[in-house]
C-alpha cells in the first residue's frame, strides 16, 4: 500500500494496475455480501470506489473513524456503568435506611413506616427509570450523530455510496461498503 503513496499523480501504468487490482479484489469480495447488496454494487460503484481507494488515505480515514468509534462507544458505555452503580448505591443506602428505621419503630407506627418506605422506594425506582432512558437517549443520540459525521467525512473523501442519511437500508449498504473497505485493508496489510 505504501508503496502506491502519490500514484496519482505519477506513473499512469502504475495507478491503472492498481486500480485493476483493487477493482478486482472488490468484486471478489462483494460475492461474500448478500444477493440482494450484490445486485446494488454495479460495476461503475465498484470501479469509483477503487479509485478512491487507490493512494490509500480512505483507508486510513476509515481507520481513524474506526477509532474516534470504538471511544464513543467505550465512553458512553462507561457513563453508562457510571449511572448504573450510583442507582445500585442509591438502593443500598435506601435500603439500610429502611431497615435501621424499622429496628427503631414502635410497633404502632409500623403500618405508616412500611407505607411511607414503599412510597419512597417507588418514588426512587421512578427516578431512576427515568434518568436510565434519559441516558439511553443520549447514547443513541450521540451514536446517531456519530453515524452522521462519519457519514459526512467519508462522503468528502470522495468514497462513493456515502451521504448523510437515515434510511435503514442506504445505512445497511454503507456499512457493506465499509466491511469491503476494512477487509480489502485487511488483505493489503496482510501481503
Amino acid at each position: 500500500m505504501d508503496g502506491y503513496s502519490g500514484v496519482v499523480g505519477g506513473d499512469s501504468t502504475k495507478h491503472q494496475e492498481r486500480h485493476y487490482y483493487l477493482l478486482s479484489e472488490l468484486q471478489t469480495l462483494v460475492k461474500d455480501l448478500p444477493s440482494s447488496f450484490q445486485q446494488r454494487l454495479s460495476y461503475n460503484t465498484l470501479s469509483d470506489l477503487a479509485l478512491a481507494l487507490i493512494d490509500g488515505t480512505v483507508f486510513e480515514i476509515v481507520h481513524g473513524l474506526l477509532d474516534i468509534q470504538h471511544l464513543t462507544e467505550k465512553n458512553l458505555y462507561n457513563q453508562r456503568q457510571k449511572l448504573h452503580c450510583e442507582h445500585q448505591a442509591l438502593k443500598q443506602d435506601l435500603v439500610r435506611k429502611h431497615k435501621d428505621a424499622l429496628q427503631s419503630c414502635k410497633s404502632h407506627n409500623l403500618a405508616l413506616l412500611k407505607s411511607n418506605q414503599q412510597a419512597e422506594l417507588e418514588a426512587l425506582e421512578s427516578r431512576v427509570r427515568v434518568e436510565q432512558r434519559m441516558m439511553d437517549k443520549k447514547i443513541v443520540a450521540e451514536m446517531d450523530q456519530k453515524v452522521m459525521d462519519q457519514q459526512n467525512t467519508l462522503e468528502k473523501a470522495g468514497v462513493p455510496g456515502f451521504y448523510i442519511t437515515t434510511n435503514p437500508q442506504e445505512l445497511t449498504m454503507q456499512m457493506n461498503l465499509l466491511e469491503l473497505i476494512l477487509k480489502l485493508q485487511q488483505k493489503e496489510s496482510q501481503c
